[in-house]
């Protein structure tokens, strides 16, 4: 009898011991008393359990690490022999792991796309949350983007190639560099338009005899040059036929 409960004691409390490890967090326990029986079950079921926790435990850890750490995107857990609770558990991790590298490498390419001068792609993410909000920051910047290249490049075609004067780009929504730039093309192509506009005026009254006239505009460097020139030879035509 007392051979019976001192095998009954230590069987109790190594299981004890190896039950109160893992409630604490550590998994690196195992039941080691020998034992047969049912008790032999539940030292298998147990050291099984442990085993299960163990690799749970290090796969979500490793998971964790390279999504969240490394950056390294793709990553999923490999728990064998889990089921119910911990399935759920491995599944949703895995899931978690799989929407953030769809959702980041679809942000990458649409980033690296606009990088490279395509501003006629979108980020088409189910996303919610802070996620959501970035790809849809993301999205606007890019209308904004596509908005201001299709401006200036109207402008620049109208004024350099078409010689329509009187072109101004407008992007709604604009602010910062995107407005100073806008800006700075739209008094770019306003100036170039006042004094073109100017030098036709004069350079038409004189076809028209009128030689009392003179180019007034503020101008600098050729176009100065030019203006310069064409009073120039206005004085010197008024002179010639006083």
């Amino acid at each position: 009898v007392n051979s019976m409960a001192g095998n009954l004691t230590a069987q109790v409390r190594n299981i004890a011991e190896v039950t109160k490890a893992v409630a604490n967090g550590d998994l690196s326990k195992k039941i080691t008393v020998d034992v047969k029986g049912e008790i032999l079950d539940l030292k298998n079921t147990i050291n099984t359990m442990v085993d299960q926790l163990s690799s749970f435990a290090s796969e979500v850890t490793r998971v964790a690490r390279e999504v969240g750490t490394e950056g390294k995107l793709g990553g999923q857990a490999h728990v064998t022999g889990v089921a119910g609770t911990w399935k759920d558990l491995t599944d949703n991790v895995n899931s978690m792991a799989g929407n953030l590298t769809a959702q980041v490498r679809g942000i990458a390419r649409v980033v690296t796309a606009v990088a490279n001068g395509d501003l006629k792609r979108k980020l088409m993410l189910d996303a919610k949350g802070e996620i959501e909000t970035l790809a849809d920051t993301i999205n606007e910047m890019i209308d904004t983007l596509a908005t201001f290249a299709d401006q200036v490049t109207t402008v620049a075609r109208e004024v350099g190639i078409e010689g329509k004067l009187g072109g101004q780009a407008k992007v709604p929504g604009a602010s910062g560099t995107w407005r100073d730039l806008t800006d700075n093309v739209n008094e770019l192509a306003a100036t170039l338009t006042t004094q073109l506009r100017a030098i036709a005026e004069v350079a038409i009254a004189v076809t028209k005899g009128d030689l009392t006239r003179s180019i007034s505009v503020e101008a600098q460097g050729e176009v100065a040059v030019l203006k310069d020139n064409i009073n120039q030879m206005i004085a010197n035509l008024r002179e010639t036929t006083q």
